[in-house]
């Protein structure tokens, strides 16, 4: 299976452009799809979602053009938006029924698969109560749930773990793993640590462009040596802030603890640190926003 994006872009009214010349080939793993609010992930998204059309270019699924031929895709389409939404007077249990039937799957197969679903996302004993009683993190298992019910190969995730407490975020992280071995995954997120605990690759969007395509390790030798940590006060990491790239701080007793990507050592004190994805992400963007601003 194969999903190949070619030369998309998607203009909006007042000559807006959400999506410019964006080009990228998916295949078997998890693609995780970074970049800041506005950058065009979730215009990407509904795209290749077929709810709305490009401007220019294609998007192939197999070699086909979905926006001529949609249903081939939708078939095997699971999608979960960022804006998902239930009918509140409905109970887990019969809205994914709801959906499943949308979707034109048998119905014991389907009763059988939402049993399975919501025992994974961890809501089987909830299954009867109003979708209206739930919290938003439990309505947002019901859309991973309804995005599994056809057993997708192609599988769209939209700020997936947005209000997920902290053991559901890891839950959904081993589910997003298990599943990648037999499908195409792409997951939108702005939580770099969920990326970096599932993604076999990761694209970097900004501006509606995109300007890396690399596997995690990749991204992370391009920080090697460039990472440090270091203890100061409060004074010092403001001034520390105006000259360096701050990618994390924490109160202590001790002092302020300071994360610095920096190809220079950044202080007397500071010790060379392990990159995370996060810190690969954030040097990216401040070199790109460094160009832009010349």
């Amino acid at each position: 299976m194969e999903l190949e994006i070619v030369g998309i872009s998607k203009q909006y009214k007042g000559n807006i452009w959400g999506l410019r010349d964006f080009s990228l080939a998916c295949a078997r793993g998890v693609l995780a799809l970074l970049g800041p609010n506005g950058a065009g992930k979730s215009t990407l998204m509904r795209i290749l979602a077929t709810i709305t059309q490009p401007t220019e270019g294609r998007v192939t699924w197999n070699g086909v053009d979905i926006t001529k031929a949609p249903d081939d895709l939708r078939a095997v389409l699971g999608y979960l938006p960022q804006d998902f939404g239930v009918y509140p007077n409905l109970n887990a249990f019969e809205f994914l029924e709801y959906i499943a039937a949308l979707k034109g799957l048998d119905a014991r197969a389907a009763r059988k698969r939402i049993q399975e679903l919501l025992e994974i996302v961890n809501l089987f004993d909830a299954r009867k109560r109003p979708l209206a009683g739930y919290s938003g993190g439990m309505k947002q298992r019901v859309g991973i749930a309804q995005a599994l019910l056809n057993d997708p190969q192609l599988l769209i995730v939209d700020e997936p773990t947005v209000g997920l407490d902290p053991e559901e975020r890891v839950r959904f992280r081993n589910l997003i793993s298990d599943l990648a071995g037999q499908r195409i995954v792409i997951l939108s997120t702005h939580i770099v640590s969920d990326a970096e605990s599932a993604a076999t690759d990761v694209a970097v969007i900004n501006r509606g462009r995109l300007v890396q395509h690399a596997p995690p390790e990749r991204m992370l030798q391009e920080v090697d040596d460039k990472v440090w940590e270091c203890i100061i006060s409060s004074e010092e990491s403001t001034l520390l802030r105006q000259e360096h790239l701050i990618s994390s701080t924490v109160q202590r007793s001790d002092g302020v603890h300071v994360r610095v990507v920096s190809p220079q050592k950044p202080s007397a004190n500071a010790s060379p640190a392990t990159p995370t994805l996060e810190d690969a992400y954030l040097y990216l963007l401040s070199g790109l926003n460094r160009e832009q601003a010349l």
